[in-house]
Protein backbone atom coordinates (compact mmCIF):
# COMPACT_ATOMS: atom_id res chain seq x y z
CA UNK A 1 0.00 0.00 0.00
CA UNK A 2 2.70 2.46 1.10
CA UNK A 3 4.84 1.57 -2.09
CA UNK A 4 1.01 2.39 -4.57
CA UNK A 5 1.01 5.98 -2.29
CA UNK A 6 4.88 6.71 -3.57
CA UNK A 7 4.08 5.68 -6.70
CA UNK A 8 1.04 7.89 -7.34
CA UNK A 9 2.88 10.75 -5.54
CA UNK A 10 6.18 9.78 -8.32
CA UNK A 11 3.56 10.37 -10.86
CA UNK A 12 1.80 13.57 -10.14
CA UNK A 13 5.27 15.06 -9.32
CA UNK A 14 6.45 13.95 -12.27
CA UNK A 15 3.81 16.14 -14.08
CA UNK A 16 3.18 18.65 -11.75
CA UNK A 17 6.63 19.25 -10.48
CA UNK A 18 5.19 20.44 -7.00
CA UNK A 19 8.10 18.23 -4.91
CA UNK A 20 10.97 20.54 -4.63
CA UNK A 21 8.88 23.84 -4.53
CA UNK A 22 7.36 22.26 -1.45
CA UNK A 23 10.58 20.62 -0.09
CA UNK A 24 12.24 24.15 -0.50
CA UNK A 25 9.40 25.96 1.41
CA UNK A 26 9.03 23.55 4.38
CA UNK A 27 12.56 22.73 4.48
CA UNK A 28 14.00 26.51 4.70
CA UNK A 29 16.31 27.62 6.84
CA UNK A 30 15.58 29.92 9.42
CA UNK A 31 17.59 31.40 12.75
CA UNK A 32 17.63 29.41 15.84
CA UNK A 33 16.44 32.74 17.84
CA UNK A 34 13.58 33.05 15.41
CA UNK A 35 11.96 30.10 16.95
CA UNK A 36 10.33 31.28 20.18
CA UNK A 37 6.89 31.86 20.85
CA UNK A 38 6.65 35.57 20.09
CA UNK A 39 7.02 34.57 16.40
CA UNK A 40 3.74 32.39 16.38
CA UNK A 41 1.48 35.10 15.69
CA UNK A 42 1.94 35.22 11.56
CA UNK A 43 1.14 32.00 11.39
CA UNK A 44 -2.01 31.85 13.70
CA UNK A 45 -3.14 34.94 11.27
CA UNK A 46 -2.80 33.07 8.12
CA UNK A 47 -4.88 30.22 9.88
CA UNK A 48 -7.65 32.24 10.92
CA UNK A 49 -7.96 34.11 7.55
CA UNK A 50 -8.08 30.82 6.30
CA UNK A 51 -10.75 29.77 8.71
CA UNK A 52 -12.97 33.28 7.32
CA UNK A 53 -12.28 32.61 4.00
CA UNK A 54 -13.90 28.91 4.31
CA UNK A 55 -16.46 29.95 7.02
CA UNK A 56 -17.22 32.63 4.50
CA UNK A 57 -17.69 30.31 1.67
CA UNK A 58 -20.25 28.53 3.84
CA UNK A 59 -22.63 31.30 4.93
CA UNK A 60 -22.52 32.85 1.39
CA UNK A 61 -24.10 29.80 0.47
CA UNK A 62 -26.81 30.39 2.58
CA UNK A 63 -26.90 34.21 3.20
CA UNK A 64 -29.39 35.81 1.48
CA UNK A 65 -28.14 39.58 1.40
CA UNK A 66 -31.72 41.67 0.84
CA UNK A 67 -33.75 43.44 2.85
CA UNK A 68 -36.56 40.58 2.38
CA UNK A 69 -34.68 37.68 2.66
CA UNK A 70 -31.65 38.40 5.09
CA UNK A 71 -33.60 37.46 8.63
CA UNK A 72 -35.42 34.59 7.20
CA UNK A 73 -31.61 33.32 6.36
CA UNK A 74 -30.16 33.98 9.16
CA UNK A 75 -33.33 32.57 11.03
CA UNK A 76 -32.54 29.32 8.47
CA UNK A 77 -28.44 29.20 9.17
CA UNK A 78 -29.35 29.38 13.17
CA UNK A 79 -32.26 26.76 13.47
CA UNK A 80 -32.78 24.48 9.96
CA UNK A 81 -28.88 24.04 8.69
CA UNK A 82 -26.70 21.70 10.92
CA UNK A 83 -24.05 23.56 12.84
CA UNK A 84 -25.06 26.67 10.83
CA UNK A 85 -25.45 28.79 14.01
CA UNK A 86 -21.71 27.48 14.89
CA UNK A 87 -20.69 28.65 11.42
CA UNK A 88 -21.62 31.55 11.73
CA UNK A 89 -20.65 32.20 15.46
CA UNK A 90 -16.63 31.18 14.00
CA UNK A 91 -16.43 33.31 11.01
CA UNK A 92 -17.86 36.64 13.70
CA UNK A 93 -15.43 35.57 16.44
CA UNK A 94 -12.69 34.58 13.86
CA UNK A 95 -13.32 38.14 12.81
CA UNK A 96 -12.36 39.73 16.04
CA UNK A 97 -9.60 37.25 16.82
CA UNK A 98 -7.93 37.97 13.57
CA UNK A 99 -8.14 41.36 13.81
CA UNK A 100 -6.29 41.40 17.48
CA UNK A 101 -3.62 38.63 16.04
CA UNK A 102 -2.86 40.84 13.08
CA UNK A 103 -2.71 43.74 14.76
CA UNK A 104 -0.07 42.42 17.08
CA UNK A 105 1.80 40.68 14.92
CA UNK A 106 1.91 43.98 12.62
CA UNK A 107 2.86 46.00 15.50
CA UNK A 108 5.91 43.46 16.54
CA UNK A 109 7.47 43.40 12.97
CA UNK A 110 7.09 47.44 11.88
CA UNK A 111 5.22 45.75 8.66
CA UNK A 112 1.79 47.45 9.99
CA UNK A 113 1.37 48.88 6.25
CA UNK A 114 -0.03 45.60 5.38
CA UNK A 115 -2.49 46.12 8.15
CA UNK A 116 -3.93 49.18 6.72
CA UNK A 117 -4.09 46.76 3.42
CA UNK A 118 -6.22 44.64 5.17
CA UNK A 119 -8.85 47.62 6.60
CA UNK A 120 -9.37 49.51 3.13
CA UNK A 121 -8.70 47.18 0.09
CA UNK A 122 -10.37 44.51 -0.76
CA UNK A 123 -10.05 41.02 0.64
CA UNK A 124 -8.97 39.77 -2.91
CA UNK A 125 -5.96 42.61 -2.74
CA UNK A 126 -5.40 40.86 0.71
CA UNK A 127 -5.10 38.21 -0.34
CA UNK A 128 -2.35 38.58 -2.51
CA UNK A 129 -0.66 40.77 0.24
CA UNK A 130 -0.70 37.38 2.00
CA UNK A 131 0.58 35.60 -0.78
CA UNK A 132 3.05 38.64 -1.40
CA UNK A 133 4.16 38.43 2.48
CA UNK A 134 4.80 34.34 2.93
CA UNK A 135 6.88 34.10 -0.07
CA UNK A 136 9.31 37.24 1.12
CA UNK A 137 9.63 35.05 4.30
CA UNK A 138 10.22 31.99 2.39
CA UNK A 139 12.61 33.50 -0.31
CA UNK A 140 14.14 36.13 2.08
CA UNK A 141 13.94 35.16 5.73
CA UNK A 142 12.26 36.19 8.74
CA UNK A 143 13.42 38.74 11.08
CA UNK A 144 15.68 37.51 13.32
CA UNK A 145 15.34 38.16 17.40
CA UNK A 146 16.64 42.12 17.94
CA UNK A 147 19.93 42.20 20.02
CA UNK A 148 20.89 45.51 21.21
CA UNK A 149 24.04 46.91 19.64
CA UNK A 150 23.25 45.07 16.37
CA UNK A 151 22.48 47.31 13.66
CA UNK A 152 20.64 46.92 10.25
CA UNK A 153 22.17 47.82 7.17
CA UNK A 154 20.21 47.62 3.60
CA UNK A 155 23.36 47.10 1.63
CA UNK A 156 24.71 44.05 4.45
CA UNK A 157 21.11 42.66 5.87
CA UNK A 158 20.39 40.05 3.48
CA UNK A 159 23.98 38.39 3.27
CA UNK A 160 24.49 38.53 7.03
CA UNK A 161 21.33 37.19 6.87
CA UNK A 162 21.96 34.16 4.98
CA UNK A 163 25.21 33.87 6.20
CA UNK A 164 23.85 33.47 10.36
CA UNK A 165 20.92 31.09 8.25
CA UNK A 166 23.94 28.98 7.60
CA UNK A 167 26.41 29.07 10.08
CA UNK A 168 23.90 28.85 13.14
CA UNK A 169 20.61 28.23 11.46
CA UNK A 170 18.13 25.13 10.94
CA UNK A 171 15.30 24.02 8.91
CA UNK A 172 11.92 25.10 9.34
CA UNK A 173 10.68 21.62 9.28
CA UNK A 174 10.88 20.16 12.11
CA UNK A 175 13.01 22.51 14.23
CA UNK A 176 10.31 25.92 13.92
CA UNK A 177 6.71 24.38 13.01
CA UNK A 178 5.78 22.80 15.73
CA UNK A 179 5.58 26.13 17.69
CA UNK A 180 3.26 27.42 15.13
CA UNK A 181 1.05 24.32 14.53
CA UNK A 182 0.61 24.49 18.60
CA UNK A 183 -0.29 28.40 18.82
CA UNK A 184 -2.55 28.36 15.98
CA UNK A 185 -4.24 25.25 16.75
CA UNK A 186 -4.95 27.40 20.37
CA UNK A 187 -6.25 30.21 18.34
CA UNK A 188 -8.75 27.80 16.71
CA UNK A 189 -9.72 26.54 19.47
CA UNK A 190 -10.07 29.35 21.41
CA UNK A 191 -12.34 30.97 18.50
CA UNK A 192 -14.30 27.44 18.68
CA UNK A 193 -14.93 27.56 22.50
CA UNK A 194 -16.33 31.36 21.89
CA UNK A 195 -18.62 30.63 19.36
CA UNK A 196 -20.16 27.19 20.96
CA UNK A 197 -20.18 29.00 24.76
CA UNK A 198 -21.21 32.73 23.51
CA UNK A 199 -23.35 31.56 20.17
CA UNK A 200 -22.98 33.92 16.93
CA UNK A 201 -23.77 37.72 17.16
CA UNK A 202 -25.30 40.05 15.22
CA UNK A 203 -29.27 40.99 14.90
CA UNK A 204 -31.38 40.54 17.98
CA UNK A 205 -34.65 40.88 16.54
CA UNK A 206 -36.75 40.82 13.47
CA UNK A 207 -35.86 44.09 11.47
CA UNK A 208 -38.87 46.49 12.30
CA UNK A 209 -38.82 49.80 9.69
CA UNK A 210 -40.93 51.59 12.40
CA UNK A 211 -38.66 51.60 14.87
CA UNK A 212 -36.46 54.92 13.75
CA UNK A 213 -34.26 55.28 17.46
CA UNK A 214 -31.69 53.41 15.92
CA UNK A 215 -27.64 54.03 17.04
CA UNK A 216 -25.57 51.76 14.83
CA UNK A 217 -22.00 51.06 16.71
CA UNK A 218 -19.42 49.37 15.29
CA UNK A 219 -17.18 46.82 16.58
CA UNK A 220 -15.42 46.73 19.64
CA UNK A 221 -12.10 47.10 17.80
CA UNK A 222 -13.77 50.27 15.89
CA UNK A 223 -14.92 52.02 18.90
CA UNK A 224 -12.33 54.36 19.08
CA UNK A 225 -12.94 55.77 15.27
CA UNK A 226 -16.34 56.16 16.24
CA UNK A 227 -15.85 58.34 19.12
CA UNK A 228 -13.04 60.10 17.02
CA UNK A 229 -15.82 60.76 14.56
CA UNK A 230 -18.38 61.71 17.17
CA UNK A 231 -15.73 64.48 18.75
CA UNK A 232 -14.79 66.02 15.14
CA UNK A 233 -16.47 69.14 14.31
CA UNK A 234 -18.88 68.68 10.89
CA UNK A 235 -16.45 71.26 8.91
CA UNK A 236 -13.77 68.61 9.49
CA UNK A 237 -15.47 65.02 8.90
CA UNK A 238 -15.04 65.00 5.01
CA UNK A 239 -11.49 65.90 5.29
CA UNK A 240 -10.26 63.26 8.10
CA UNK A 241 -12.78 60.29 6.24
CA UNK A 242 -11.15 61.12 2.58
CA UNK A 243 -7.69 62.51 3.28
CA UNK A 244 -5.90 61.24 6.53
CA UNK A 245 -6.70 57.40 5.15
CA UNK A 246 -5.16 58.22 2.39
CA UNK A 247 -2.14 60.00 4.58
CA UNK A 248 -1.50 57.16 6.62
CA UNK A 249 -1.66 54.62 4.16
CA UNK A 250 1.00 56.37 2.54
CA UNK A 251 3.36 56.85 5.40
CA UNK A 252 2.59 53.64 6.09
CA UNK A 253 4.10 52.28 3.03
CA UNK A 254 7.11 55.13 2.87
CA UNK A 255 8.04 53.94 6.25
CA UNK A 256 10.16 51.07 5.58
CA UNK A 257 12.24 52.93 2.97
CA UNK A 258 12.61 56.06 5.13
CA UNK A 259 13.48 54.06 8.39
CA UNK A 260 14.77 50.98 7.63
CA UNK A 261 18.53 50.89 9.15
CA UNK A 262 19.89 51.33 12.21
CA UNK A 263 18.85 49.51 15.81
CA UNK A 264 16.03 47.04 15.90
CA UNK A 265 16.06 46.18 20.07
CA UNK A 266 13.36 48.37 21.10
CA UNK A 267 15.72 48.75 24.69
CA UNK A 268 17.24 51.72 21.91
CA UNK A 269 14.22 52.59 20.12
CA UNK A 270 12.78 55.06 23.36
CA UNK A 271 11.03 56.95 20.49
CA UNK A 272 9.46 53.77 18.79
CA UNK A 273 8.38 52.38 22.18
CA UNK A 274 6.78 55.36 23.30
CA UNK A 275 5.15 56.37 19.88
CA UNK A 276 3.42 52.72 20.24
CA UNK A 277 2.00 53.25 23.94
CA UNK A 278 0.67 56.73 23.05
CA UNK A 279 -1.05 55.03 20.21
CA UNK A 280 -2.29 52.56 22.40
CA UNK A 281 -3.37 54.74 24.87
CA UNK A 282 -4.90 56.98 22.89
CA UNK A 283 -6.61 54.38 21.24
CA UNK A 284 -7.98 53.14 24.46
CA UNK A 285 -9.11 56.08 26.16
CA UNK A 286 -11.23 56.65 22.85
CA UNK A 287 -12.90 53.32 22.89
CA UNK A 288 -13.31 54.31 26.75
CA UNK A 289 -15.10 57.34 25.93
CA UNK A 290 -17.11 55.85 22.88
CA UNK A 291 -18.73 53.33 25.75
CA UNK A 292 -19.76 56.08 28.42
CA UNK A 293 -19.57 59.34 26.34
CA UNK A 294 -23.35 61.22 25.94
CA UNK A 295 -23.43 60.20 21.98
CA UNK A 296 -23.54 56.24 23.17
CA UNK A 297 -27.19 55.40 23.16
CA UNK A 298 -28.77 56.14 26.34
CA UNK A 299 -32.10 54.25 26.18
CA UNK A 300 -33.21 53.95 29.56
CA UNK A 301 -35.14 57.09 29.82
CA UNK A 302 -38.94 57.00 30.24
CA UNK A 303 -40.85 58.88 27.64
CA UNK A 304 -43.88 58.13 29.29
CA UNK A 305 -43.11 61.31 32.22
CA UNK A 306 -45.61 63.65 31.83
CA UNK A 307 -44.55 67.26 29.82
CA UNK A 308 -43.79 69.73 33.35
CA UNK A 309 -47.47 71.36 34.02
CA UNK A 310 -45.13 74.54 33.97
CA UNK A 311 -44.47 74.27 30.64
CA UNK A 312 -48.28 73.61 29.56
CA UNK A 313 -49.07 76.99 31.93
CA UNK A 314 -50.92 79.48 29.40
CA UNK A 315 -50.60 77.67 26.05
CA UNK A 316 -52.46 77.59 23.38
CA UNK A 317 -54.18 74.94 21.70
CA UNK A 318 -51.38 74.29 19.25
CA UNK A 319 -48.68 74.05 21.94
CA UNK A 320 -50.52 71.63 23.48
CA UNK A 321 -51.04 69.16 20.65
CA UNK A 322 -47.35 69.91 20.21
CA UNK A 323 -46.49 68.89 23.63
CA UNK A 324 -49.02 65.34 22.65
CA UNK A 325 -46.90 64.72 19.60
CA UNK A 326 -43.80 65.68 21.80
CA UNK A 327 -44.85 62.28 23.89
CA UNK A 328 -46.33 60.15 21.87
CA UNK A 329 -43.16 59.97 18.71
CA UNK A 330 -40.76 59.81 22.79
CA UNK A 331 -38.73 62.49 21.85
CA UNK A 332 -37.92 62.01 25.64
CA UNK A 333 -36.09 58.75 25.33
CA UNK A 334 -32.76 60.98 23.42
CA UNK A 335 -33.76 64.25 24.92
CA UNK A 336 -34.09 65.45 28.56
CA UNK A 337 -36.82 68.26 29.20
CA UNK A 338 -37.00 69.65 32.91
CA UNK A 339 -33.86 67.85 34.12
CA UNK A 340 -35.68 63.86 32.73
CA UNK A 341 -35.01 62.18 30.08
CA UNK A 342 -32.38 60.73 27.74
CA UNK A 343 -28.76 61.82 27.86
CA UNK A 344 -28.26 60.45 23.97
CA UNK A 345 -29.41 63.71 22.31
CA UNK A 346 -29.03 68.21 24.07
CA UNK A 347 -31.40 69.40 26.35
CA UNK A 348 -34.52 71.15 25.35
CA UNK A 349 -35.25 73.32 28.11
CA UNK A 350 -33.50 76.44 25.82
CA UNK A 351 -34.34 75.09 22.52
CA UNK A 352 -35.85 78.10 21.16
CA UNK A 353 -33.14 80.44 22.15
CA UNK A 354 -30.88 78.04 20.21
CA UNK A 355 -32.76 77.78 17.52
CA UNK A 356 -35.69 79.97 14.84
CA UNK A 357 -38.37 77.99 14.16
CA UNK A 358 -36.99 77.83 10.06
CA UNK A 359 -34.14 76.15 12.05
CA UNK A 360 -36.36 73.82 14.17
CA UNK A 361 -38.61 72.76 11.21
CA UNK A 362 -35.60 71.85 9.36
CA UNK A 363 -33.90 69.49 12.27
CA UNK A 364 -37.44 67.84 12.56
CA UNK A 365 -37.76 67.19 9.06
CA UNK A 366 -34.39 66.61 7.99
CA UNK A 367 -32.60 65.32 11.15
CA UNK A 368 -29.22 66.43 11.46
CA UNK A 369 -25.85 65.45 13.94
CA UNK A 370 -27.41 62.09 15.46
CA UNK A 371 -30.59 62.59 15.08
CA UNK A 372 -32.98 60.81 12.46
CA UNK A 373 -35.14 62.52 9.75
CA UNK A 374 -38.70 62.41 11.32
CA UNK A 375 -40.58 64.04 7.90
CA UNK A 376 -41.99 60.27 6.56
CA UNK A 377 -42.95 59.64 10.55
CA UNK A 378 -44.92 63.40 10.94
CA UNK A 379 -47.30 64.84 9.26
CA UNK A 380 -47.82 68.59 8.53
CA UNK A 381 -49.66 69.64 10.94
CA UNK A 382 -48.38 67.34 13.66
CA UNK A 383 -44.95 68.85 12.83
CA UNK A 384 -45.86 72.15 12.91
CA UNK A 385 -47.93 71.28 16.39
CA UNK A 386 -44.63 70.57 17.47
CA UNK A 387 -42.64 73.24 16.24
CA UNK A 388 -44.84 75.26 18.06
CA UNK A 389 -44.42 73.83 21.42
CA UNK A 390 -40.80 73.80 20.78
CA UNK A 391 -41.09 77.32 20.77
CA UNK A 392 -42.54 77.62 23.81
CA UNK A 393 -38.88 76.31 25.70
CA UNK A 394 -37.08 79.00 26.50
CA UNK A 395 -36.22 80.98 30.15
CA UNK A 396 -38.77 83.38 31.37
CA UNK A 397 -38.06 87.07 30.62
CA UNK A 398 -35.91 85.66 27.34
CA UNK A 399 -37.03 86.03 23.96
CA UNK A 400 -36.99 83.10 21.47
CA UNK A 401 -34.67 83.32 18.31
CA UNK A 402 -36.36 84.79 15.11
CA UNK A 403 -35.34 84.31 11.43
CA UNK A 404 -34.16 87.59 9.97
CA UNK A 405 -36.03 87.01 6.92
CA UNK A 406 -39.39 86.75 9.13
CA UNK A 407 -38.62 89.96 10.88
CA UNK A 408 -37.76 91.81 7.95
CA UNK A 409 -41.21 90.54 6.59
CA UNK A 410 -43.16 91.83 9.78
CA UNK A 411 -40.87 94.90 9.64
CA UNK A 412 -41.82 95.91 6.19
CA UNK A 413 -45.71 94.33 6.96
CA UNK A 414 -46.02 97.10 9.47
CA UNK A 415 -44.06 99.98 7.84
CA UNK A 416 -47.00 99.28 5.30
CA UNK A 417 -49.72 99.68 8.23
CA UNK A 418 -48.39 102.23 9.15
CA UNK A 419 -48.07 103.85 5.37
CA UNK A 420 -51.83 103.19 4.74
CA UNK A 421 -52.81 105.15 8.11
CA UNK A 422 -55.01 108.62 7.42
Amino acid sequence: MRLKLAQIGAWFDSRLRLAAPIRGAVEHPIPRNTASWWYVFGSAAMVVFALQFVTGILLALVYVPSAGEAWSSLQALNHQIALGWFIRAMHGWGSNFMVAIVLIHMTQVTLSRFFALHVFLIPGIMIGCVALHVLMVITLGINEWPVPGRLVRRATYIDEYHGLTRTSGAPFWPYGVWKDVFFAAAVLLAVAGCAFFFGPFGPTGQPDPTIIQTAPRPDYFFLWLYALLSLLPPSLETPFLLVAPVVGIVALLLLPFLSGEGEKSWRRRPIAVVTVLLIAVTLGTFTRMAEVAPWSPHMDAWSGDPVPDRLLKGSTALERQGALVFQVMQCRNCHSLGHTGGERGPALDEVAVRLTQDQLIRQVIQGGGNMPAYGKNLSPAQTTALVAFLETLHPAGQKAARDLSRDAILDTAGESRRASRP
